[in-house]
């Protein structure tokens, strides 16, 4: 009986974690602040992360942005995010002007 107790714990306590660590991300994940070359190194799961925050500060105050939005901004980020003159442009200030003038 204890040790049951104790695997129930135990997996009660990794399933917190796990919530607890994506929180966290989205928490202290910078959104439209991060830089291009941030962005361009990040795996796909930080990038919705990252987008979604952005999309979410952009849209303050209305319903959070659908799959389908979100992964047009990646597309399109990812596009002009690998083309910046200044690889520290902030995604949200990533253009096609900041491909040929750096911000």
């Amino acid at each position: 009986m204890r040790m049951r107790s104790l695997a129930v714990a135990a997996l009660a306590s990794a399933a917190m974690f796990a919530v607890g660590c994506e929180e966290a991300e989205k928490a202290v994940n910078k959104g439209g602040d991060t830089p291009c070359s941030e962005f361009v190194e990040q795996d796909a799961d930080k990038k919705r992360t990252t987008v979604t925050k952005f999309l979410e500060q952009e849209r303050s105050g209305q319903e959070a942005p659908d799959d389908r939005m979100v992964d047009a901004a990646i597309a399109s980020i990812e596009l002009m995010c690998t083309a910046q003159a200044n690889p520290d442009t902030p995604i949200r200030k990533a253009d096609l002007t900041g491909i040929f003038v750096p911000k």
